[in-house]
């Protein structure tokens, strides 16, 4: 039999070509990766804080932002709505929905709100600023810096679809929740591949937030009675209960995050003091800017400047609202109202919240009154870092 002899050249080009398909079609395979697998295409930040500590202002620093689209406290709609219930019972119905809305999928809220529905039937929608410009509504622009009253007044009546619509269009998903009180509870959403999770932690000294929340005792009391478990019942908090709750959250929360923590943690934990913040705004708001990948423009940066410059610290009707004031006396206005009795009271239950949180313990109603003596301490030279955290194999 005769045998056929193929050139050399001519098998190298056989193999060029058959390896040219195989990296052809490993490429086409390969952009067809589901998508989950993928970087979300949004960024999510989550601002988890208690309630009175600043978290409506710090929600507003971002929700002004043309690239961000903000929701306040979502999860208010589960407790209203299974207030019977604890907490700790809720925190599943609450992350389950927090994880819907960074996904910008409001069916969640079919469960809870099950009435054909407008976008203002949302809890506090009119502080986002996403709702109030286009395409959620056509009276204001994305750049523009919008107020509540404006809001409320022309952009009320749009159909509940503009929420979804709305968030999609942005690179940016942020809420504000004060609903959480374990941050292990958020472990699903952190290693969850179709979001993009990041954790900004807010906290306050515990004497200013109880001065905060005696200006809102009623509006306040049935999220008590949530906290302490009562089934149903309201609570005022006279003895300070839900304060020691919420101290003891704060603690758990930054543990977890700078005490030997999980690897999914890295660097997507910031914690930043209120106080802090409104010494120096600035500094603070470009900090988490850059965690959040955001950049300050122009006109946010005037806007912060006179939002924080304002006259006196607020007066008792506008507890849930934000308006221009001097932002330092707001921080320390506590050492003027409160009986030193009373700030005894809370730094008993308090204690652990606040040394670790660097804040500084009076012994005396002298030092109470001495307003040059400085009860925010410096932040510690040996505070956690991400970059000396080793995971352990």
């Amino acid at each position: 039999m005769a045998r056929i002899r193929i050139p050399s050249t001519v098998v190298i080009l056989f193999v060029m070509i058959q390896t040219g398909f195989l990296l052809f079609m490993y490429t086409r395979h390969s952009s067809f990766i589901p998508q989950s697998e993928e970087k979300p295409p949004q960024a999510h930040i989550l601002i988890l804080s208690s309630w009175r500590s600043g978290s409506s202002f710090v929600g507003q620093l971002f929700s002004q932002h043309p690239n961000v689209f903000y929701l306040m406290e979502p999860a208010w709609h589960v407790w209203v709505t299974l207030y019977q219930n604890s907490a700790k019972v809720l925190h599943m119905a609450v992350r389950d929905l927090v994880r819907s809305v960074f996904r910008c999928d409001m069916s969640v809220f079919d469960a809870y709100m099950p009435w054909k529905r407008n976008v203002s039937d949302l809890f506090q929608w009119a502080v986002s600023r996403a709702l109030c410009s286009a395409p959620a509504c056509d009276s204001f622009q994305r750049t523009d810096i919008t107020s509540e009253m404006a809001c409320k007044t022309l952009c009320g009546r749009y159909p509940f679809s503009k929420v979804e619509e709305t968030c999609k269009t942005y690179s940016h998903v942020v809420i504000k929740e004060v609903r959480f009180f374990d941050l292990k509870v958020l472990y699903p959403l952190l290693t969850d591949p179709s979001l993009n999770l990041k954790i900004i932690h807010l906290v306050r000294d515990p004497r200013a937030v109880v001065k905060s929340r005696e200006q809102s005792v009623k509006a306040l009391a049935r999220d008590n009675g949530i906290v302490l478990s009562t089934n149903g019942t309201n609570v005022e908090d006279s003895k300070y209960k839900v304060m020691q709750e919420i101290c003891r959250s704060h603690v758990q929360i930054y543990e977890t995050a700078t005490l030997k923590p999980p690897n999914f943690l890295k660097d997507r934990y910031l914690m930043i003091r209120f106080e802090d913040l409104v010494r120096d705004p600035l500094s603070e708001i470009s900090e988490m800017y850059k965690f959040a990948d955001l950049s300050l423009t122009p006109m946010l940066k005037s806007w912060i400047y006179n939002i924080t410059h304002g006259q006196g610290s607020g007066k008792k009707k506008e507890a849930f609202k934000i308006t221009s004031r001097d932002a330092i006396s707001v921080s320390q206005a506590w050492r003027n109202v409160l009986s030193f009795e009373k700030i005894q009271k809370i730094q008993e239950v308090c204690k652990g919240a606040i040394n670790m949180l660097g804040y500084q313990l009076l012994d005396s109603e002298k030092e109470q009154k001495d307003l040059s003596l400085d009860l925010v301490l410096p932040r510690r030279q040996n505070q956690f870092s991400w970059s000396s955290f080793s995971p352990e194999h």
